[in-house]
């Protein structure tokens, strides 16, 4: 799409977005110091301010499918763009992150982001990796709340694939919880890089928990189809509706 004006709408879109985060952040402040309820409270102002603000700056509607657990689960999901991460947060009522662990030194939101509950890790060493996010997440069971996991890794482009990675399996073996996958098509609209936003209909889907207690390999399996499968419908049900 070649829209200079909606170019311009999308840049003002992404300035606002990033610059009420200190507001935000500093309003909330007094009662995220004092309870995790309130950091809770913050992020979920700030994904209602983002979903709104899409809505009537760039002509982009956004939609939770599905059941967004609401007990203690993992939440398994495809990662397209940072609107993935506002959408799934904002359905789930105690939503935490695994995390890169570069985000802890980002001003407010690496702040937040550890209150929240949100576990850092170092993706450069897969080994040393997985086995502090299965310590960090032991040692933070005390957490009651939804542990959000990437099973890539990193965001993926439409249409790009990549590997999904043992780690998910990791947790989901030493949790003994159930795993909510969740497909999405943001990334049709909300690229990984770049300021254009396009408008339509960004959906993330919350889709039939997979039980506890399946082998490493059948579940990696089951999670791996249930995602990409409903992800690219979803992309195909988006695409149609783009201006050309």
């Amino acid at each position: 799409m070649n829209d200079p004006l909606q170019w311009l709408r999308s840049l003002a879109f992404n300035t606002q977005m990033y610059l009420v985060m200190l507001p935000i952040g500093l309003a909330f402040a007094p009662w995220a110091l004092v309870s995790r309820r309130g950091a809770l409270a913050a992020c979920h102002s700030y994904c209602r301010w983002v979903r709104w603000t899409a809505r009537w700056m760039i002509g982009l509607r956004t939609e939770i499918r599905g059941t967004p657990p609401q007990t203690e689960v993992i939440v398994a999901a495809k990662h397209q763009s940072f609107l993935d991460i506002i959408l799934i947060f904002s359905a789930l009522p105690a939503g935490r992150f695994i995390m890169k662990k570069e985000l802890v030194w980002a001003p407010l939101l690496g702040q937040y982001a550890l209150r929240i509950g949100c576990i850092p890790v170092d993706r450069g060493k897969r080994g040393a990796a997985v086995r502090k996010m299965v310590a960090d997440v032991q040692a933070g069971r005390s957490l009651p709340g939804q542990l959000i996991i990437f099973p890539q890794g990193t965001r993926v482009a439409p249409g790009v694939k990549a590997p999904y990675k043992i780690g998910t399996a990791a947790l989901y073996a030493d949790s003994g919880q159930a795993c909510v996958p969740v497909a999405t098509n943001v990334g049709v609209f909300w690229g990984r890089r770049g300021v254009l936003r396009r408008p339509g209909l960004a959906v993330v889907d919350f889709l039939p928990p997979i039980p506890a207690g399946l082998p490493a390999d059948a579940f990696m399996q089951r999670l791996e189809t249930a995602i990409e499968t409903r992800s690219d419908a979803l992309m195909a049900e988006a695409t149609p509706t783009l201006p050309r």
